[in-house]
Order: C-alpha cells, then sequence, then structure tokens
C-alpha cells in the first residue's frame, strides 16, 4: 500500500519536561484516511502534528510525506513538502484586518515566488478556485468581510478553505472546533469529513470531544503521557479503553450533562 503519511519511531522530549512529549510513535495513514486523535491535555496530540508539518523538530524518528523524509530535508525541501499538508489551527491563524478572500488565496504562498507573495499576484486560475471553495463552504457572501469581523465558526472555515487551497494531500487539523459553539462545531466538522471524502484527502483530527471523533472519524488514535495507546477502529474502541486513555473514570469524562461514550 502507499501511504500519504508514515510517522516512524518519533520521539520528542522538551527541556525540563515530567514526560517525553511523544514516545516512540508509530503509525501510517492512507489515501482518504479520516482519523481522530483523542487524549487529556499534555498527552502529546498538538506536539504530534507539529512534528508531522516540521513547526517542531523530533529528537528522534522520521515523518514521511509521500516517501519523502520531512525530518531531515533542508529548508527549501520542507517548504515543498509542506505544500502536501494542510493545516487547520484551532485559533484559526487569520490575519484579521485582511478578507476573507485575501485570508484564502494564502493558502497559494507555497507556490508562489516571494516578491509575488507579497505583492499579491495571484493566479486568475487561483482565484477562481478560491471563489469556488468559499462558495461551496457557504462564504460567498463574506468576500470582502475582513475576518476580524466573522464568528468563530466562520473564521473556521477560512482556515480550512485556506489549506484546501494548497491541494493538499493531507489535512492536520489541531482542535478545530474547541472553541465553537456546538452548532458551529458540527457544521465545521461536516465540511471537513465531506471535503477530504470528496477530494480523497487524508486526514488526521485533533480532537478533545470524544463524542465528536466517534461521529465523523473512521479510526482513532489513543494517546497518553506521549505513547499511543489505543490504534484501531472506532467502532472497536470501548469505554474500557477510553478510561485508559484519560486515566479517568467514565463518570468524570463528562460534556455538559452527558458522559463520554
Amino acid at each position: 500500500m502507499n501511504y500519504i503519511l508514515e510517522v516512524q519511531g518519533l520521539s520528542k522530549t522538551y527541556r525540563g519536561a515530567e514526560f517525553p512529549a511523544l514516545e516512540n510513535i508509530s503509525f501510517s495513514v492512507a489515501e482518504g484516511d479520516t482519523i481522530g486523535i483523542i487524549g487529556p491535555s499534555g498527552a502529546g496530540k498538538s506536539t504530534l502534528l507539529r512534528c508531522i508539518n516540521r513547526l517542531v523538530n523530533p529528537n528522534e524518528g522520521k515523518v514521511l510525506i509521500e516517501g519523502e523524509d520531512i525530518t531531515s530535508a533542508p529548508s527549501a525541501k520542507v517548504r515543498s513538502l509542506r505544500r502536501r499538508v494542510g493545516m487547520v489551527f484551532q485559533h484559526h491563524n487569520l490575519v484579521a484586518r485582511l478578507t476573507v478572500m485575501q485570508n484564502a488565496m494564502h493558502g497559494r504562498l507555497g507556490y508562489m515566488s516571494a516578491i509575488d507573495g507579497v505583492l499579491g499576484r495571484y493566479s486568475e486560475n487561483d482565484k477562481r478556485r478560491a471563489l469556488n471553495i468559499l462558495d461551496q463552504t457557504g462564504l460567498s457572501d463574506f468576500l470582502y468581510h475582513r475576518a476580524g469581523e466573522l464568528s468563530g465558526g466562520q473564521r473556521q472555515r477560512v482556515g480550512i478553505v485556506r489549506a484546501l487551497m494548497q491541494e493538499p494531500s493531507l489535512l492536520l487539523c489541531d482542535e478545530p472546533i474547541a472553541s465553537l459553539d456546538p452548532a458551529s462545531a458540527q457544521v465545521v466538522m461536516e465540511l471537513i469529513c465531506k471535503v477530504c471524502k470528496n477530494q480523497n484527502i487524508a486526514c488526521i483530527i485533533n480532537l478533545h470531544q470524544v463524542e465528536a471523533a466517534m461521529k465523523y472519524t473512521d479510526r482513532i488514535i489513543g494517546m497518553s503521557k506521549g505513547k499511543i495507546v489505543y490504534d484501531g477502529p472506532t467502532s472497536a474502541l470501548t469505554e474500557v479503553m477510553i478510561e485508559k486513555i484519560y486515566d479517568k473514570p467514565m463518570s468524570q469524562l463528562m460534556i455538559g450533562t452527558e458522559a463520554i461514550g
């Protein structure tokens, strides 16, 4: 099988930390896979995604993106490999003073020279593609609104469009619904899953909400203290395993007034 992503023996320790952020992490992701990563705060979920995209350098191990090692690649090669990896952040990382359209077009910067990027010299094809994706995500009425004027759910959708403008093989989503109300969270999760399914994009989503991971993903990786303690089908995730991942009884794992599970 040809894998979009292969993580091999990945380890990362931050200075002064009680335990490694990541310890000997290994897994593979095929084209079109949708994977939820769950675990308590400090489990290493965000560090894992940042090592995959080399926003953080691991101490050991390899990350192969379509067979090419990003962990040992020179900076020019890293830039090329990052084109294939879209990133959706918890806090959007948009430029608040720029319009929705301008923020969406930033997804093309990795394909442009520095001067063209600064001057905003985007191709007509790229502009048409952005307009099409913004229309599909319900944002066509907000093209010239500043990002800072949007709701949290709208900003997150702009962040997704920006990532899709890279034409990625792999989409990494780091807590994309953590700061959203339930209705906005549902819209964002359905959008991510729909787009990835339609375009056959592999997707990894870090989630605090176990019930969201179970509803929207096909495979779950459970992490605790920097280690993988579960990697398997969503349908096989049991309450016993959830308690092991979070090191708490189900009665204490609450969202609102309902227990996780």
